[in-house]
């Protein structure tokens, strides 16, 4: 069962102006599937992987020409392993700026990374991925933090009880754990 995510709306709403979309996280937070599951069937982008030996060899041998090959919108998965394509996806949005062309993950926030040497500043909107937070276990769209820095007063929550306390934080967020249903397989 997928927990559906609350950052997918931010996502939609960055395509829709901005040429690359980019998000960040730690490995095994959901950015792989929650970047799959973001459009519908009928308008689903092409995914490519780095993960693929073959892929990422191709792209590494001729970047430019990787991407040429991709007329609609592309999500390029781990781009931490190839940050030279950076520089090709910025041409490329500099020739045809088109929003939500270009969207891409990845575990490593590759505007620090030692080989890029041109920033998509002004082209690139980044997201960072977390993993589940309690509101998007419970379905809910949580907005403690935004209220917390506004000047409205806080709203009234229902006090958690120890136990139900530790089970929440002995459980974590990470999404393959969270689904586990055997505490002993949560646990290990």
């Amino acid at each position: 069962m997928l927990i559906p995510r609350n950052l997918k709306t931010p996502l939609l709403e960055a395509a829709k102006d901005t040429p690359v979309v980019m998000i960040n996280g730690a490995r095994q937070t959901g950015k792989s599937t929650l970047m799959a599951g973001l459009f519908s069937p009928e308008e689903s982008p092409e995914i490519i992987t780095l993960d693929d030996f073959a892929v990422l060899d191709s792209a590494r041998s001729a970047p430019k020409s990787f991407l040429q090959q991709f007329t609609g919108r592309v999500i390029i998965d781990e781009i931490q392993k190839l940050p030279e394509l950076l520089l090709p996806i910025k041409e490329s949005v500099d020739r045809n700026r088109v929003p939500g062309k270009f969207f891409l993950t990845g575990s490593a926030d590759v505007l620090t990374l030692p080989k890029v040497s041109e920033s998509l500043a002004g082209r690139m909107e980044v997201h960072t991925l977390w993993p589940l937070s309690q509101g998007e276990m419970r379905g809910v769209q949580e907005a403690f933090i935004d209220a917390l820095f506004s000047d409205e007063k806080l709203p009234k929550v229902k006090p958690i009880e120890t136990p139900e306390l530790l089970e929440i934080i002995t459980t974590g967020g990470y999404p393959d754990v969270v689904k586990r249903t055997d505490e002993n397989r949560r646990t290990a």
